[in-house]
């Protein structure tokens, strides 16, 4: 964390903030070689801070029967202070998950951030750089079988994403063994309700579904399997039905046709919040951090 941190600040990427026990960061820093002048070190145990945020957050938590000691006892550990420093607007957006679960972060987020306005769900996407073009891949990290409205609220929150990262117009492909009815089955039925919800609640989207994965990519076969289609073959942004197939397909295509997957990137939360593997790397910190800095 602290050789990234180092690198994002010779890159001008971001103001990198540390939350830890400043003496502890500063030794480590010193037996690394890392200077540290343009690295803000934040404690997690500052009484000044930490009263400031039990207060922000009490009011949400003690419904649910968090106590002032046990919100005190939640913010010690650094992911849900810097989750909290997020949500006072201290920083912009918070990067964690080199030494905790996927579940953790994601529940630090959860209940220090919170949803967005316009999401009931939190979900990620993966982005896939191909050797000739990028495609966004949801969810395929976090819900194993999600409902219709959580299916409705991954498309959605993947096509806003999708305009911030590839700088172009999402076209929404939600996926299936079926092409707009050439099968029945109930689980087809749930990508049928859930695309009709998209489209209500954004109707300038471009959307399609149900739609086997070449009728969604490869013009030609759109052309014949759904020629009414708004997709016309060029999908950009490819909605999975659940977590089996949205898993095996992004670990297909960066394994075998040589697809840079990044990710997983969590979308739904009303601030950036972002999740690292538990074996990352420098280069992997940095690009999570650059993906955090541009939402």
């Amino acid at each position: 964390m602290l050789r990234a941190a180092a690198r994002i600040v010779e890159m001008r990427m971001a103001r990198p903030i540390l939350v830890g026990v400043p003496q502890v960061v500063e030794k480590k820093a010193m037996e690394l070689g890392i200077r540290l002048s343009h690295i803000e070190i934040v404690d997690p145990q500052s009484p000044s801070l930490m009263e400031r945020y039990v207060k922000l957050l009490l009011p949400e938590w003690k419904p649910r029967g968090i106590t002032e000691l046990e919100a005190q006892s939640r913010l010690e550990n650094p992911m849900y202070f810097a989750a909290a420093m997020v949500r006072a607007g201290d920083a912009d957006g918070f990067v964690g998950g080199a030494a905790a679960t996927t579940a953790e972060t994601v529940r630090a987020a959860l209940q220090c951030i919170g949803l967005h306005p316009n999401s009931s769900t939190v979900s990620s996407l993966f982005l896939m750089a191909l050797p000739s073009t990028n495609l966004v891949f949801a969810d395929c990290a976090v819900i194993p079988v999600p409902t219709v409205i959580q299916l409705a609220d991954i498309g959605l929150d993947a096509a806003r994403n999708t305009r911030i990262f590839l700088q172009t117009e999402p076209r929404v492909a939600f996926l299936s063994f079926s092409t707009k009815g050439s099968a029945s089955h109930p689980s087809i039925d749930r990508i049928r309700e859930a695309v009709a919800t998209v489209k209500a609640r954004n109707p300038e989207l471009i959307v399609d579904g149900e739609l086997q994965a070449d009728a969604a990519l490869v013009p030609e076969i759109a052309q014949s399997k759904s020629p009414t289609s708004v997709i016309k073959g060029r999908a950009t942004t490819l909605i999975f039905p659940d977590l089996q197939s949205g898993n095996i397909a992004y670990k297909l295509t960066e394994r075998l046709a040589g697809a840079r997957a990044i990710g997983p990137i969590l979308q739904g939360l009303n601030k950036p919040a972002n999740d690292l593997s538990r074996g990352c790397s420098i280069d992997d910190i940095i690009d999570v951090t650059a993906i955090t800095s541009l939402r």
